[in-house]
């Protein structure tokens, strides 16, 4: 039999001592509203909610801590729910939030608004920290360029080859992003010279109003260009992509955010302009599958690529896709060689992107980030002797002249930015993308909410954030003497392994010889997985590194 004491009582007093203390309020209000005057009965309207409150408390099953603390216990989830809040403005420092630290957010802003952005009294960073990294300069820079940079974009097999500049807007799809983000975005892109990529939610009108160049993306799902059953629909993606803002098609095989996975958009949130712009019934849930229904092999990927190049009149084709099993990457590969049928570009996502909402164990442990991802893609194209026929691009948390640099130096042609691109519409990195009340009316179709993002300003401040994004590039690799970023090398970044041990990324990095993979497999890190790689299936012809041994033998 337990025995109450001191102790226990003095505990349960203070955990009840609010619930008693608003009782004995609430009693003493009755008390002298009927005795004194009727004021009295004011206070009532907060005391009685919150006597209601802790009563409900005492009783409900689901939370014990309400149970065992009345009314105390909602502080707890107060400060849960203020906690992101205090983190980001008070709590944390410049350079340590996640997924953008306060300094990568302030630079995206000051650059986006044409904002002074020079830094005075040295860096913040530690430059004898493990990770930290820098390029190297000339004695002798050259003049900065003040001509944006673009790339040509289409190989042999490609009628209408695109310009694509340097640093344009990555996959980001409209429903995902509400109407008046979409509508910014694609002004900004046009008032810079630069590409917008749908996503793979389909074109909208907003996508159309102002004929901002437009980078078409096929997922799974086929929006826009689909089959009431979902299957691929030749005749619609035709008359997609055959419309003049279209400049590229992308076919989208995964995405960093969550590699492997396909999606659902509730059927309460597919409006008549989702329903529209994706070609799907409203008011039922939209499904993106986790694969592709018009081709199963490697090789039928190529034709699917000719077939959507054919369709389009001739412009240029590519995929997008974050590196998962390096045989498949290679299973690709042999299928171009194979079928002689090339993609104009690819665009490595890392698994860093974080538009799409995912699971949690999709978002941190599945994928390859970019630097890596990018780097196998790069080596693949290179050993087979198809890098100069493959242009590449490289997405995944782009957000300044740096990160850009540090791309190219690694093999990819150009960047995409998605999330800087948001910052530069406004977003404060509230986290509330997936929940439809994004305070900022980016990622929300709510019209309440959409109301705050003023559609020419936040335009100018897209294509402002490019600009001088694109410039501080330019500045870099003026400084480093050369004449253009495709002449970065890794050897132009270094990397810093420990306080006393720094080394250029072609020391950290395997970097292949041109056609290497195909003349002389096992002089590379891939031979295994070359040999494993089969251009007529995903799946490795053979086992490549050691097995799991048999459960159960006798």
């Amino acid at each position: 039999m337990s025995v109450t004491t001191t102790a226990d009582l003095q505990a349960a007093a203070k955990r009840f001592s609010l619930f008693a203390a608003v009782l004995l309020l609430t009693l003493l209000s009755i008390a002298l509203g009927l005795t004194e005057s009727a004021e009295w009965f004011w206070p009532l309207l907060v005391l009685l909610p919150l006597l209601a409150m802790g009563s409900w408390d005492l009783v409900q099953p689901s939370h014990s801590l309400m149970r065992n603390y009345p009314l105390l216990a909602h502080f707890r989830w107060l400060f849960e729910a203020l906690r992101p809040y205090l983190r980001q403005y008070i709590v944390e420092d410049d350079h340590s939030g996640t997924p953008y630290s306060h300094d990568d957010r302030a630079l995206i802003y000051a650059r986006a608004k044409g904002q002074e952005d020079r830094q005075p009294f040295g860096t913040e960073l530690d430059a004898y920290s493990s990770a930290f990294e820098w390029m190297t300069h000339s004695i002798a820079p050259k003049p900065v360029v003040k001509e944006p940079f673009h790339i040509k974009v289409g190989g042999h097999d490609c009628k209408k080859p695109y310009e694509a500049a340097i640093l344009n807007i990555s996959a980001m799809s409209f429903g995902s992003l509400g109407p008046n983000a979409i509508e910014a975005l694609n002004w900004g892109a046009k008032l810079g010279g630069f590409y917008h990529d749908t996503g793979e939610g389909g074109i909208s009108r907003y996508h159309r109003i102002h004929g901002g160049d437009i980078v078409y993306e096929l997922g799974t799902g086929y929006f826009g260009a689909r089959n009431p059953n979902g299957s691929f629909s030749p005749e619609r993606f035709a008359e997609q992509a055959q419309n003049d803002q279209v400049r590229m098609i992308e076919i989208k095989l995964s995405q960093g955010a969550k590699p492997g996975h396909g999606g659902i958009l509730p059927g309460a949130k597919v409006s008549a302009e989702i329903s529209n712009a994706r070609g799907v019934a409203m008011g039922i849930d939209c499904v993106s599958p986790s694969r592709h229904s018009a081709f199963s092999t490697p090789a039928g990927m190529m034709e699917f690529i000719a077939q959507l190049r054919e369709l389009s009149g001739g412009k240029p084709i590519g995929f997008k896709l974050c590196i998962g099993h390096p045989t498949e990457v290679f299973a690709l590969i042999k299928a171009m060689l194979k079928t002689g049928i090339k993609p104009d570009f690819i665009v490595v996502d890392g698994k860093e992107g974080g538009t799409g909402a995912a699971p949690a164990e999709l978002s941190d442990h599945l994928g390859t980030p970019l630097r890596e991802g990018l780097i196998l893609m790069r080596n693949a194209l290179v050993g087979a002797g198809l890098r100069n026929e493959i242009r590449l691009a490289a997405s995944g948390k782009v957000v300044s002249g740096f990160s850009m640099a540090v791309n190219l130096a690694m093999g990819a042609d150009w960047c995409n930015a998605a999330r800087a691109f948001m910052f530069s519409l406004g977003c404060v990195q509230s986290m509330r993308c997936h929940t439809n009340r994004c305070p900022t009316g980016v990622t929300t179709n709510d019209p309440i909410l959409q109301r705050g993002l003023d559609v020419a300003l936040k335009a100018r401040r897209v294509a402002g954030f490019q600009h001088n994004t694109v410039e501080a590039l330019a500045e870099l690799v003026a400084a480093a003497g050369l004449d253009h970023p495709q002449d970065l090398m890794p050897r132009h970044i270094w990397h810093r392994l420990n306080p006393i041990e720094v080394r250029t990324l072609d020391r950290i990095y395997n970097f292949l010889e041109p056609g290497v993979l195909v003349s002389a497999p096992d002089m590379t890190p891939y031979a295994d997985e070359w040999r494993a790689a089969d251009a007529d299936s995903f799946i490795p012809r053979m086992d490549v590194g050691p097995q799991r041994e048999a459960e159960g033998a006798a």
